[in-house]
């Protein structure tokens, strides 16, 4: 897998999605619900940029693409169809990216 290309096709999702929620959903979703929104694009952009900052740690990008999918495609989902119970899978995504970053930490400690 070439994470370069993956962290910059994520990215460009990431701005999609964001466009998307500003244009397309601001007059149709709640205060919360745009608040959730857009937390989810938050967090898909800086772990989408974190692909680009660990690229050589194969299995630091898995973490950080299955932190993106259900993290923030919780979130998205939460967020467009008000269904709360896809609140449960978002910390799986949470665990994901804390466990990327502490990986990355690890692997680069002699370095």
């Amino acid at each position: 897998m070439n994470w370069n290309v993956a962290g910059a096709i994520l990215m460009a999702l990431a701005v999609a999605l964001g466009a998307f929620g500003a244009h397309g959903l601001r007059s149709r979703l709640d205060a919360y619900s745009l608040g959730v929104y857009e937390k989810a694009v938050f967090y898909h952009f800086v772990h989408a940029l974190g692909l680009l900052i660990a690229a050589k740690f194969p299995t630091v990008c898995w973490l950080l693409v299955a932190g993106i999918a259900f993290f923030s495609g919780s979130l998205y989902l939460l967020a467009v169809t008000g269904n709360r119970a896809l609140g449960a899978i978002t910390p799986i995504g949470g665990v994901c990216f804390i466990a990327a970053w502490v990986l990355l930490a690890v692997k680069s400690w002699g370095k």
